[in-house]
């Protein structure tokens, strides 16, 4: 016996000849077109590794110059030189340019806005709302208000975040503190009003960045999205979008950084313990990873939508499935056994039996554990040499090659 299913109604839907929206999250700001006009960048990233040595140099470079002029690098009558600051150096040397980096991760790695019309998802009376999600999304990326906005805040809430909870009361490279105010040196000029600032505004605005895909994939959730419980991703065939998070694993990491550095700087020269810091560097993590997935929890509604009829539909089809199987072999007489190898009854009863399986088996988030557990690993990375403050290198070793090996 044969089974057929009939095809979703082609009227429904978007046209696959259809050119999909152009959207990314990185080619467009009024900083990438600075950079473009300065030969640092091309319309597709071309040149991002000028980008990043440029900036990169800008922040760190007169940090160390003026720090050597001062004798405030190595050593001198401060209890921190410049060279010895790990936070400093791991935030302008480690995280300043992966986050530029990350811009050419992101580009080449996410393309799920495209994949909703490839993959015919979206019905034709929803096009146009779906094309003003994308055109809204765009305008905000590339908008001058908003990366104004960023300017004005790391000038402001910034530098003061900065100083009421990040800079050390101790002499330093960059101040030295005298009751409640801080006596800047010159490299610490520098880095209070252009290297701090730098690393802030490319920071916020990849905070700015995930606003717009966050609120982007919430409107496009509103839309009434053509989903398949079979299908074989088990997420209704939207576990692109728990792939794609992987492109952010670069932007978790550089924060990773920035806790290491900031962590190591206390464990060194502020005379704090290590394991003092297990509950925050635990929640920073978790934060980070749920920062990422959670916002794609807003497919929710829909997938349980799709689970509960592709439970019932594919349950009726697999019912009369399974009586005309048993009609055809089991109560029609007693069918010989020649008859019965080789058939393809048996196959596609097989076959039925793992379309059901996927559909009992779809999960109602458009991730896993895996993607949980890379983006997890990516945020924590830059933690692990925070250990050898505790174990010795040889001892650290040996005991990584217990866990691989036990």
């Amino acid at each position: 016996m044969t089974t057929t299913l009939e095809p979703p109604d082609s009227s429904l839907l978007m046209e696959t000849t259809e050119e999909p929206p152009a959207f990314s999250l990185v080619l467009g700001g009024p900083l990438f077109q600075l950079c473009r006009r300065m030969h640092l960048s091309g319309e597709a990233l071309e040149f991002l590794h000028r980008q990043a040595l440029v900036i990169t140099l800008l922040a760190w470079l007169p940090l160390l110059l003026l720090s050597v002029v001062e004798r405030h690098a190595i050593h001198g009558a401060i209890k921190i030189p410049f060279l010895h600051d790990v936070e400093a150096n791991a935030r302008f040397l480690v995280a300043l340019p992966v986050l530029i980096f990350a811009e050419l991760v992101v580009h080449r790695r996410m393309s799920p806005v495209r994949r909703f019309v490839e993959r015919c998802m979206v019905v034709t009376e929803d096009l146009p709302r779906f094309s003003a999600a994308v055109n809204s999304g765009l305008r905000l990326r590339n908008s001058v208000a908003v990366e104004g906005t960023l300017l004005a805040l790391v000038y402001t809430i910034g530098l003061w975040v900065w100083r009421s909870q990040l800079a050390l009361g101790e002499p330093t490279w960059y101040a030295i503190p005298q009751g409640k105010q801080l006596h800047l040196s010159l490299a610490g000029y520098w880095f209070v009003f252009v290297s701090l600032p730098i690393f802030q505004f490319i920071l916020l605005r990849w905070y700015v960045r995930l606003a717009i895909w966050f609120r982007l994939l919430w409107q496009i959730s509103r839309l009434n999205l053509h989903l398949s419980a079979a299908h074989p991703d088990r997420a209704g065939g939207i576990g692109f979008l728990g792939k794609s998070s992987y492109a952010f694993g670069p932007v978790l990491f550089a924060q990773g950084t920035l806790l290491s550095g900031v962590i190591a700087d206390r464990v060194l020269y502020g005379g704090q313990s290590l394991m003092s810091f297990k509950t925050e560097a635990a929640g920073f993590v978790g934060f980070f990873v749920f920062v990422i997935l959670a916002p794609l929890v807003m497919f929710t509604p829909l997938l349980d939508r799709t689970h509960r009829k592709g439970s019932t539909e594919y349950g009726l089809l697999a019912n009369r499935y399974v009586r005309s199987f048993e009609d055809k072999w089991m109560r029609a007489g007693s069918p010989k056994t020649t008859e019965l190898l080789g058939t393809s009854d048996i196959q596609s009863m097989a076959d039925m039996t793992n379309v059901y399986s996927n559909v009992r088996q779809m999960r109602l988030v458009p991730f896993g554990t895996a993607e949980i557990t890379r983006l997890a690993a990516a945020t924590a990375a830059p933690l692990l040499p925070l250990a050898l403050t505790i174990f010795s290198l040889p001892e650290l070793l040996k005991f990584l090659v217990k866990i691989v090996f036990k």
